[in-house]
């Protein structure tokens, strides 16, 4: 059985489910800072390469002035996001 590795960030930290994350956006023709908890975390093969991938419940903390009208779950790649609040890890683990 293959050893499951984890999905880090580009800092080095660690994804974990629970954790407070940051990514860019597109809204209309532009492009805002989002903040989001991760709701999953997992990875896809496309074309021969394991791609890292979460799925993300926006906070509705954002960048820009027009309020985020939409909560629902999506999927984004974990190239470029950043760990802001990471989540409570459990005693013993």
């Amino acid at each position: 059985m293959a050893k499951r590795g984890n999905i880090h960030d580009f800092t080095g930290a660690e994804i974990r489910e629970g954790d407070t994350v940051v990514y860019a956006a597109r809204r209309g023709n532009g492009v805002r800072m989002t903040e989001a908890t991760v709701a999953r975390t997992y990875t896809e093969q496309y074309k021969g390469r394991t791609i890292p991938m979460l799925k993300v419940r926006p906070t509705g903390r954002e960048s820009g002035f027009v309020k985020r009208t939409v909560f629902r779950l999506e999927t984004i790649v974990a190239e470029h996001v950043a760990v802001t609040i990471p989540a409570e890890v459990p005693a013993g683990v």
